[in-house]
């Protein structure tokens, strides 16, 4: 099958989004924090119309979400229809996904960092002896050349 025989994707507009520009941490990070807003807003909306015994207005369901996705879930607030669990389970992937991702940002950052300090120093100082070698070659083949003229002169 050729890629002239695959579908089109489902969602074009938003492939070439993503696809536009070179996915690196920042812009994962983005991403992802942009989709675990939504769902938690999704979510919490959604909750109250999967589980209105338990969340009897929006507003529960937002407090609920927002516990939820930033993984602190106080338990006052926990459904149990099937779909609310699975709306939940949905909210707490969410949440794991924007932490382990943000974490790998700030870590990748700092190992980033690091990595160019590190450089940065060995690549000085190997600059500074370099030139030192420049200087002590150049300082020797003086002295050669003015050894050459004496011994060359009549």
């Amino acid at each position: 099958m050729t890629s002239a025989d695959a579908p089109p994707p489902a969602h074009p507009r938003a492939v070439n989004i993503l696809l536009r520009k070179p996915l690196t941490v920042r812009r994962a990070a983005r991403i992802i924090a942009s989709v675990t807003v939504a769902v938690t807003i999704i979510s919490g909306v959604l909750i109250h119309f999967t589980d209105p015994k338990n969340f009897p207005n929006i507003g529960d369901g937002l407090w609920w979400a927002i516990q939820t996705v930033t993984t602190v879930g106080y338990g006052d607030l926990v459904p149990t229809s099937t779909l609310g669990r699975l709306v939940a389970a949905i909210v707490m992937l969410a949440g794991i996904g924007f932490l382990t991702v943000i974490t790998a940002s700030i870590t990748s950052t700092f190992i980033e960092n690091a990595r160019r300090r590190i450089e940065g120093t060995v690549g000085d100082s190997l600059t500074a002896k370099l030139d030192q070698i420049v200087e002590r070659l150049e300082a020797i083949e003086t002295r050669l050349e003015d050894r050459g003229h004496d011994l060359g002169s009549p």
